[in-house]
């Protein structure tokens, strides 16, 4: 006779994909307390440190595209920026393709705390990773390449024009 095992929802609290979601909170919430951390040594907030990093790694770029790279909503992006600018690390410039668009490019005291942040998390990192191999960081990069990947694919999909005309 066949013995039928209970079906697993989605909710349930014991499935491998709940399980997941809880170590990516605890990830996410370990990020924060690292950037926190970082921004108190520089006595700078944790979000414009990410600004900093956006700048460097991108080069100038519109607040659009630093919102975007956040993944943060516009009005967040502006304020972020704004303190940054105030504090003259940033300026806004006009674009010259497009006079409607705003460029924010980091100043020479903005590459310079860029620099420090970033010397700040490599210490970090490399003290927090010192006990693991290359090869369990190659594979640990790749795991989370490929949540990025697979989480960001499920929203694009659910945003697109025609899964919106299906929901709609």
């Amino acid at each position: 006779m066949m013995t039928s095992h209970p079906r697993r929802t989605p909710s349930d609290p014991e499935t491998p994909a709940v399980a997941l979601v809880s170590a990516l909170q605890s990830l996410s919430r370990a990020q924060r307390e690292a950037a926190a951390h970082i921004a108190q040594e520089l006595d700078w907030p944790r979000s414009g440190v990410a600004v900093l990093h956006v700048l460097t790694t991108c080069g100038p770029a519109s607040l659009t595209d630093i919102a975007a790279h956040l993944r943060v909503d516009l009005s967040v992006a502006s304020r972020q920026v704004s303190t940054l600018a105030d504090a003259g690390y940033v300026v806004r410039t006009v674009d010259v393709e497009d006079r409607r668009v705003r460029t924010v490019e980091l100043t020479a005291a903005g590459r310079a705390l860029a620099a420090e942040a970033s010397a700040a998390y490599t210490n970090l990192i490399d003290r927090a990773f010192t006990a693991w191999s290359p090869e369990d960081l190659d594979t640990a990069i790749g795991t989370l390449n490929r949540l990025v990947d697979t989480i960001s694919a499920d929203i694009t999909h659910q945003r697109s024009p025609q899964n919106q005309q299906e929901f709609a």
